[in-house]
């Protein structure tokens, strides 16, 4: 087979690049491990936000923050986004001073915050506890989605618009050739690419080995609650400031909560549990400083498997060793607002060889641990994260 673009991973990522590139007329094959969205795309908190990422960060997320209320016109279902806005907690005078701080740095660029005292908060939101939070941000167009649904959403799009999607097909090997890439994966004929795109989230690691690109990519296990139907109280997604807890309100009235870390299951770390500390820990938060949850039920656990770099931005661009590669992963546990406008991006590097977008922040040469790692083409060391996303 022989296509414009190969994408490994069927996350967000994966499959917003693979519908914009076919929007721009390319064709595309995307290689999933197991099923698209299942991992941090599917199973993390939901919340659409600007505020609080890395200021270099923001024009990315600002893109995507335009793509959010297109959903509709864009995959065919609005995946229950609202702009609900988004409330950050400051618990003592510390954290709003971290706040205030965080203002003033975002002040130049698209981002609107509204910083409120004590009493403010109070008179517009009764339902949080006012002897534990002494203050907040207000981002008033942030706001909320599912993302099952999303997730899910996009893959469907890409899929209607002509893109071929394998999943249950780990990628077993990677290679550089004179016209373009080779892609053996499990259960499909070889593949052909001009350009290969590595999405494969926490398994994305051993694809940039295998172009000399090592990075110390890790793995972070987002842990959430879900309860019972309630009244609805919270009227906006909030969380505090430190993100030891954040928590948001569905329509149905399910609320949202998380804050902790889950655990690598022991039988296959590709997988992960929440704990029965953090799960204990993260609601005992919640209820301290949102009392309409004391005699909530939780119905629901869940975890899921995220890369994560050390400075907390992603990988996103052009490979420094290969042409023709992009790589685009390691988001953190905060990939799922920007996912769309990485998509676009991902989209105009290889159609225009740039990007409208200031991305430098995020090159893969800022951490190189290994330069001499990997042979620049071959297959990726046979370990468990070297099975294809």
């Amino acid at each position: 087979m022989k296509v414009d673009v190969a994408i490994i991973g069927g996350g967000l990522v994966g499959c917003s690049a693979a519908l914009a590139l076919r929007q721009r007329g390319l064709s595309v094959a995307l290689l999933e491990r197991g099923f698209c969205g299942a991992q941090a795309s599917g199973v993390n908190y939901g919340g659409v936000r600007r505020q609080g990422r890395p200021i270099e960060q923001l024009p990315l997320a600002q893109r995507a923050h335009a793509i959010w209320p297109k959903l509709r016109q864009l995959i065919g279902i609005d995946g229950e986004f609202r702009r609900t806005g988004q409330l950050k907690l400051a618990r003592n005078e510390t954290e709003m001073a971290s706040l205030e701080a965080y203002a003033r740095g975002a002040a130049s660029t698209d981002l609107k915050l509204e910083l409120l005292g004590a009493n403010a908060l109070a008179e517009r939101f009764p339902w949080i506890d006012r002897e534990i939070a002494v203050g907040a941000s207000f981002s008033a167009d942030d706001g909320q989605a599912n993302p099952r649904l999303v997730s899910a959403g996009f893959a469907a799009a890409a899929r209607r618009a002509g893109v071929e999607i394998y999943e249950q097909t780990p990628v077993l090997g990677v290679s550089k050739e004179a016209e373009g890439f080779l892609v053996d994966a499990q259960g499909v004929p070889a593949i052909r690419a001009a350009h290969l795109v590595n999405a494969a989230g926490a398994w994305a690691g051993p694809f940039a080995d295998a172009f000399r690109e090592g990075v110390p990519l890790g793995r972070i296990y987002p842990s959430m609650i879900v309860t019972e139907p309630m009244k609805v109280f919270m009227t906006v997604n909030t969380g505090v400031e430190g993100g030891e807890v954040y928590a948001r309100q569905v329509e149905r009235g399910n609320c949202i909560i998380g804050g902790q870390r889950g655990a690598a299951r022991a039988d296959d770390a590709d997988f992960s549990r929440p704990t029965d500390v953090g799960v204990t820990t993260v609601m005992q938060r919640a209820v301290r400083l949102f009392p309409s949850l004391k005699n909530a039920h939780a119905i629901r656990f869940w975890s899921g498997t995220e890369g994560a770099m050390p400075d907390k931005n992603p990988v996103i661009g052009q490979s420094s060793t290969t042409s023709g590669l992009i790589h685009a992963f390691g988001f953190s546990g905060a990939g799922f607002q920007i996912a769309p406008g990485v998509g676009e991006v991902i989209a105009e590097l290889i159609t225009t060889g740039e990007t409208t977008t200031p991305i430098d922040a995020f090159s893969i040469a800022r951490f190189f641990v290994d330069a001499a790692k990997g042979s620049g083409a071959g297959a990726p060391p046979q370990s468990p994260q070297s099975r294809g996303t």
